[in-house]
């Protein structure tokens, strides 16, 4: 039966890369010249290739502030191998909320720690969103799964949280902040989380069950009132 199976695709193969080689010699192109350029390609690492799922703005960023360093290192100590021989993997650890003005650094920090986890030799699972494209992507439409999609990321190992208090608030999107943040806080998945708030005005803005979520699980950094991307045009 597995020969039955093959065959076809077989075939079908060769007579794609006939015609394929017709083609090129029309053109008065060499087929081997463009085999040696599609048949060996260059090896990926798994590294390059989680950090390749980045935004490109983020791919050379650098963890240097004192408290993101810690957390990385503690999260890196928290992981696990699934077997002898195994590369350890994040499972659980703590979580940091980075709050501050709009171009402080946050998001660069946020990245630049998932970076350092990698290298660090860590494997991690992660995904990164806005709170504005998570409320967009959840939002109940026709054909859509909000539930299924809500449990994806709440169950992602590594989760980046950009921008949460920036959409604008309804109970709708309270309830899907503090459902996605509890199921964070009891399973004790790290979890990266920027904000423009102020500390003490984030129960104003996200409310009581999401605020004190937040103030068990996570470790909080107030970055300088300094925005760095006007700094920066500045000079």
């Amino acid at each position: 039966m597995g020969t039955r199976i093959r065959e076809p695709q077989t075939l079908a193969g060769a007579g794609i890369l006939d015609r394929m080689s017709r083609i090129l010699a029309t053109r008065d192109i060499d087929p081997a010249s463009v085999a040696a350029l599609t048949d060996e390609p260059e090896p990926v690492s798994p590294l390059d290739a989680l950090l390749a799922g980045m935004p490109p703005r983020y791919r050379t960023a650098v963890a240097d502030h004192p408290k993101v360093l810690d957390w990385v290192r503690e999260v890196a100590e928290a992981a696990v191998a699934p077997g002898r021989g195994a590369r350890r993997q994040v499972t659980t650890g703590p979580s940091l909320l980075m709050a501050g003005v709009v171009g402080s650094g946050k998001t660069h920090q946020a990245y630049g720690a998932v970076r350092l986890l990698m290298r660090s030799g860590v494997g991690v699972r992660w995904s990164a969103t806005t709170a504005a494209d998570l409320y967009a992507d959840l939002r109940p439409r026709p054909g859509a799964d909000s539930e299924r999609g809500l449990a994806a990321v709440g169950r992602c190992p590594l989760l980046i949280i950009d921008d949460l208090g920036a959409a604008k608030a309804s109970d709708w999107t309270e309830e899907i902040t503090y459902r996605l943040i509890n199921r964070r806080y009891n399973y004790m998945l790290p979890t990266l989380i920027t904000t423009n708030l102020r500390i003490r005005d984030l129960r104003a803005y996200l409310g009581d069950r999401v605020a004190s979520r937040l103030a068990q699980m996570t470790t909080r950094v107030e970055f300088e009132e300094i925005d760095r991307r006007r700094h920066r045009a500045a000079a």
